[in-house]
């Protein structure tokens, strides 16, 4: 006959005791609105939703109603504060709206290395050669401004004296050089008023970009005068505006979050199954 230990009913009751221990902390559900040293993943179309006791969206992430995916921020008020993604024009933009609706901020929807909105200035300044009675081209404005935006915009008026004029803008790249992006004539006698439209061909974004305005009278004894009323850049407003990227290197590639989540690390091995039948104590 096996032999029995004399502490045996000790153990089988530290051992009921466990199993209370055991089955009390299984009937503890965790808190239900915290997560601790987790991660949630909502999969298969779902979103996750924030309202306002009334119902108004506060914040949305996830699928849309339209089946497209993105995030949205919303005021209590109910206006849209944030949105990335979406659908139709300005779809997959970052943009950050005001209370009436406008975008305030935003990147660009053709060209996604550069800054959609606010649009920014460039510096452009007078010399002394604004007005000039010379022949042959003199700068009359110049200046330049960091890349923000993927498009330049400058107004300017000319007149001239009997004769005629000429009015020439050049681009100055970081690369070097001059880049003519307009040349026209400037009849005798009357304002004549442009705006000029450049995309930043070849431009990093934040890359300096330097701005000349030439002016030459076609007759001698006459003269020109040229005046700026406004030089920025903007965003681009039609797909054909897209800048062409710097030389020597490829536009920007979208890197899309692929959505596979790092792997678990492994646990401890699953203990081996216990033989079935009666075992003998030998401890």
């Amino acid at each position: 006959m096996a032999a029995v230990p004399l502490d045996l009913l000790d153990r089988i009751r530290a051992l009921e005791r466990d199993v209370r221990t055991i089955i009390g902390r299984a009937s503890i559900r965790p808190a239900m609105d915290e997560i601790n040293a987790g991660r949630v993943q909502i999969g298969e179309g779902g979103s996750l939703e924030v309202r306002a006791p009334d119902g108004t969206g506060i914040f949305g992430v996830g699928k849309f109603a339209d089946g497209t995916y993105g995030v949205i921020v919303q005021r209590s008020d109910g206006t849209i504060a944030f949105n990335v993604g979406g659908s139709g024009e300005g779809s997959n933009m970052a943009r950050v709206f005001s209370r009436a609706g406008d975008v305030l901020v935003m990147d660009d929807y053709y060209s996604r290395e550069f800054l959609g909105r606010p649009w920014m200035p460039i510096q452009l300044f007078p010399t002394k050669q604004q007005g000039t009675e010379s022949t042959s081209y003199q700068y009359g404005w110049v200046g330049g401004a960091p890349a923000h935006n993927a498009v330049a915009v400058i107004t300017l008026s000319s007149i001239s004296s009997p004769g005629g004029g000429q009015v020439r803008i050049n681009m100055l790249p970081p690369s070097g050089g001059e880049t003519k992006v307009a040349e026209y004539d400037i009849p005798a006698g009357q304002w004549v008023n442009k705006t000029i439209t450049q995309p930043l061909h070849g431009i990093g974004f934040l890359q300096h970009v330097g701005w000349n305005i030439q002016h030459r009278t076609k007759t001698a004894g006459g003269g020109i005068e040229t005046r700026v009323f406004a030089a920025y850049t903007r965003n681009t407003q039609v797909a054909g505006e897209t800048p062409d990227p710097p030389p020597g290197a490829a536009a920007a590639e979208a890197k899309p979050f692929t959505g596979t989540a790092a792997p678990f690390p492994d646990g401890p091995p699953a203990p081996e199954p216990a033989e079935p039948g009666l075992h003998t104590i030998t401890d």
